[in-house]
């Protein structure tokens, strides 16, 4: 895969985006957000088509760059910084991009992801020229934790039901591999045995979303469990903030996904695959 200029500092740009928002949605993601005193439902900011600023808005002209790159994308990832991190690499240069190069380098994929991004912001990119004069193959996306801590279930649901919506519209010969959310939080339970709500609330959203898969133009694929002990818990080593992967996290990602993606590239399979 040839990268672009710079885009290693612009990953490094993006993850802090991440990290930021990161922890804001921790601390007001677990319940529901209110409605107002009347009950009644207020505007749905998660399919308001919406930019972000600063070193946001570097990320997304980069991807402009990317698709006026002669050799076009044949498979396209969207998300936020889980999505973004497939880039990550140390200062040898190992990392999860080396399990990226290995999979999908050869497959001419780009990695528009972002950290800190929720639905509105995927939306707004797309809908700004990120996906203008290329046809992948496939899109892969997976979005939508970001929005727990401002957002309903349903919201949220709503959020991702409108990106690929949109998708679909713009990119009438791309099919779309949606995944579920990534389950998150250490554990699947309180220390009182309440559910975890995080979990909870990433449930229920899959199951609403799950409902776009029509075996045609959209696939929906949850690969949470593979991320998950036998117990139900998340380890450090898998997710060492209980939300990001790791470069083995990457590994399962990229495992789980493979037979589905296989398929829907139609490729030939090949022998000896690890």
């Amino acid at each position: 895969m040839r990268l672009i200029p710079d885009v290693r500092r612009l990953c490094l740009l993006g993850l802090a985006l991440g990290a930021m928002s990161t922890a804001l949605v921790a601390q007001e993601a677990k319940k529901e957000p209110a409605k107002d005193e009347a009950g009644k439902a207020q505007a749905n900011s998660a399919t308001e088509p919406a930019p972000r600023e600063g070193g946001w808005m570097k990320m997304h002209e980069s991807f402009l760059a990317r698709t006026k790159d002669s050799q076009g994308v044949d498979l396209l990832f969207l998300g936020d910084s889980i999505t973004q991190g497939w880039m990550g690499r140390d200062k040898e240069g190992r990392g999860p991009v080396e399990v990226w190069e290995r999979y999908y380098g050869p497959r001419n994929a780009a990695d528009f992801g972002i950290g800190g991004d929720r639905t509105q912001h995927v939306l707004w990119r797309i809908e700004n020229g990120e996906i203008e004069g290329i046809t992948p193959r496939v899109a892969v996306l997976m979005i939508g934790t970001n929005n727990l801590g401002a957002n309903t279930n349903d919201e949220i649901a709503e959020g991702i039901e409108a990106i690929v919506a949109k998708l679909r519209d713009l990119l009438p010969d791309t099919r779309i591999l949606l995944l579920g959310i990534f389950p998150r939080g250490e554990k699947p339970s309180t220390p009182d045995g309440q559910a975890n709500p995080l979990r909870e609330r990433i449930k229920a959203i899959n199951e609403r979303i799950a409902k776009l898969d029509d075996l045609k133009e959209v696939t929906y694929l949850d690969i949470g469990p593979k991320f998950l002990e036998e117990d139900g818990t998340i380890s450090k080593e898998i997710m060492p903030d209980f939300l990001h992967l790791s470069r083995k996290g990457y590994r399962i990602w990229a495992d789980a996904m493979e037979p589905t993606l296989w398929t829907l590239l139609d490729e030939p399979e090949e022998d000896g695959q690890e």
